[in-house]
C-alpha cells in the first residue's frame, strides 16, 4: 500500500512554513533525487522532536510535473483555474515546487525550513515565503472558526487522497494554494450582525445564523461534495500577518481537483442569480497556483530509479 505524506491529511499545528518555489535549472534529476532527501528532513526531525508534532508536504505543480516526471501524469492534473467576475478575482501565479511545514514549535519550523533550502538552493528561487500561525481556538483574522467543516478522523483520507481508481497515483492528493489579503479596517468596520449576514454562521460557536443567506461565505464556499454526498476537500491553510498586512494562507487537499474548481466558482461567479461569496468583498486573493502532492512510496521510488540507471 502507498504511503501518503502525513502533512496532508494532518491535523492543525501552532506554526507553519510555506514556500514556493521555481527551478532555476534544467537538472530534474537531480531535484527529483532531492525532492527524497526533503522527506528525509521531515522525518528527521518529527524523529528528533516528536513533541512538535512535525509534519510536511513536497508538492509539484503543474506546469513542472512533466519535466521532473516524465512520461508519468496524474489523471486530473491540470493548471489553476483563473477566474474574473467583475472586481472579483482569482489570479494565478504559478509555481514549480510547494513546501509546506507545519509544527507546534516556531523554531522547528524555522530549523527545517533552513535545512530544506539549504538542499535545494542550487536549483530554485524563492517565489514566496509565508509563515503562517493558528490564532485563538483555530480562527481566521476575522475572528470566525476557520475550516470548522473540514472532515474528521478516517474521512480526512477518503478526501484527500487519490485512491486504486488512479493506481499510479494512489496516496497523492491535489493541492490548491492561494494568499488571501484581508482588509480588515473594513470588516472591524461591519456590526455584529453584518459580520453573521456576510459568514452565515454566528461567531462564537459556528452556528448556522439567522443571517445566513446564498450569498453568505458558509453557503458559497461549502457547495462542495463528493458523489457520497461528503466533503469535497481538506483545508489545511493559516492565517499570516504582521502588523502592516493580514490574511489568510488557503491550502486545500483532495482526492480530485474537480472540488476546488467548483468551490472557486461558486465563491466568484455565485449561482447565477448574482449570490456571489460576500467574504470576498473584505479580502483579496494575490496568488494562485495547483499542484500534486506525490504519495511518500511515489517520491522515493523515482528517486530510486535514478540511482539505477
Amino acid at each position: 500500500m502507498t504511503q501518503p505524506q502525513k502533512g496532508i491529511c494532518a491535523e492543525p499545528n501552532l506554526h507553519a512554513q510555506y514556500l514556493l518555489l521555481n527551478v532555476i535549472d534544467d537538472d530534474s534529476e537531480a531535484v527529483r533525487a532531492k525532492l527524497a532527501r526533503v522527506l528525509d528532513i521531515f522525518e528527521h526531525f518529527e524523529s528528533e522532536h516528536y513533541e512538535a508534532m512535525v509534519t510536511g508536504v513536497v508538492a509539484i505543480g503543474t506546469g513542472y510535473w512533466t519535466e521532473v516526471y516524465p512520461g508519468l501524469i496524474p489523471v486530473e492534473l491540470m493548471p489553476f483555474p483563473d477566474m474574473q467576475c467583475e472586481d472579483r478575482s482569482a489570479p494565478t501565479m504559478p509555481c514549480d515546487l510547494f513546501i509546506q511545514i507545519r509544527a507546534d514549535r516556531l523554531d522547528i519550523c524555522h530549523a527545517i525550513g533552513i535545512e530544506v533550502m539549504d538542499l535545494l538552493r542550487l536549483h530554485v528561487e524563492m517565489v514566496e515565503q509565508i509563515r503562517g500561525f493558528r490564532y485563538l481556538d483555530g480562527r481566521d483574522l476575522t475572528g470566525y472558526l476557520y475550516a470548522a467543516d473540514n472532515p474528521r478522523g478516517m474521512k480526512r483520507r477518503e478526501v484527500a487522497i487519490v485512491n486504486e481508481n488512479d493506481p499510479d497515483f494512489s496516496g497523492g492528493s491535489y493541492l490548491h494554494v492561494q494568499r488571501y489579503k484581508h482588509d480588515l479596517r473594513r470588516w472591524h468596520s461591519l456590526s455584529s450582525r453584518q459580520q453573521e449576514q456576510v459568514m452565515g454562521t454566528t461567531q462564537q460557536h459556528n452556528l448556522v445564523s439567522a443571517e445566513q443567506s446564498e450569498s453568505s461565505h458558509s453557503v458559497r464556499a461549502n457547495i462542495i461534495t463528493t458523489e457520497s454526498g461528503k466533503a469535497g476537500l481538506i483545508k489545511q491553510g493559516m492565517p499570516y500577518g504582521d502588523m502592516v498586512s493580514q490574511g489568510l494562507m488557503f491550502v486545500s487537499c483532495s482526492a480530485s481537483a474537480r472540488p476546488f474548481k467548483a468551490m472557486l466558482h461558486s465563491q466568484i461567479y455565485g449561482n447565477g442569480d448574482g449570490d456571489y461569496d460576500r467574504w470576498l468583498d473584505f479580502t483579496n486573493a494575490e496568488t494562485g497556483a495547483a499542484f500534486f502532492a506525490p504519495s511518500v512510496t511515489f517520491i522515493r521510488e523515482q528517486a530510486k530509479n535514478i540511482e539505477s540507471e
